[in-house]
């Protein structure tokens, strides 16, 4: 008996060094456990050192224990109570745990073990992280941001390089026609791209002047639009042209 009362009497000793202000001895009406034996209280939280402390959300624990007659050959006497936000289903889930383990230490001082086994769980269930999922291991990995060089295209921008592009064009083709394709009236001229399209440029000394049955007989379809800009440009470009030799 003395035997058990001296281990006993050492282990309070060492959680009192080690656990300091968060354990306390409680009166046996407290501790919500049938026993006339001394009984005592430890605080516990899952905070940790680097927690943030404004979005913390403060919950805390208390496991109770008191030694039995011949522990650490027999269990303690436990139960554990929430000082703040923990759920009563928790607490039954947790006090269910302490008590395996604590069969499972039969023969050996095991309240700090037990301390450290309702840390973790707290630490778990209601810490920073508590509760979050596992993210899945087939997530698919985040697409590569491709970092644009230059400058940006906007619509302004893009308008401006068409005409100079389609302007340049015509011009290119204009250089290619001969002249009688250029001085042909406009009723009867090709336009630019019809020229190209007809294979004319490739056959020398071919006639780029069209008759109304050879239009009739190709039946050629031209977007309206695309070839008043292609013969407006072209004008320019002849206009161009003629102030360039009489001056």
């Amino acid at each position: 008996m003395a035997d058990y009362e001296q281990e006993q009497e050492m282990e309070v000793e060492a959680l009192q060094a080690i656990l300091m202000d968060d354990i306390k001895e409680i009166d046996p009406s407290e501790s919500g456990i049938a026993t006339a034996a001394r009984c005592f209280q430890i605080l516990l939280s899952p905070q940790d050192d680097d927690f943030d402390e404004a979005s913390y959300v403060p919950v805390q624990l208390a496991l109770i224990f008191a030694h039995t007659e011949k522990y650490p050959d027999e269990p303690p006497l436990l139960n554990v109570k929430s000082m703040r936000g923990i759920k009563p289903d928790d607490l039954a889930s947790l006090k269910e745990k302490l008590d395996q383990e604590a069969t499972e230490n039969l023969g050996m001082a095991m309240v700090y073990t037990l301390v450290s086994s309702a840390q973790e769980w707290l630490s778990e269930k209601y810490g920073q992280n508590g509760g979050d999922e596992e993210p899945e291991e087939t997530e698919e990995k985040e697409e590569e941001v491709i970092v644009p060089h230059g400058e940006a295209v906007t619509v302004e921008s893009f308008l401006a390089w068409r005409e100079r592009f389609e302007a340049e064009l015509a011009l290119q083709r204009a250089k290619l026609m001969p002249d009688s394709a250029l001085t042909a009236p406009k009723e009867k001229r090709l336009t630019g791209r019809q020229y190209f399209e007809s294979g004319r440029h490739a056959v020398k000394g071919a006639s780029t002047v069209v008759d109304e049955d050879e239009e009739e007989e190709e039946d050629i379809e031209f977007d309206d639009d695309f070839e008043d800009d292609e013969e407006d440009m072209l004008e320019h470009y002849l206009a161009e042209q003629s102030g360039k030799s009489t001056a």
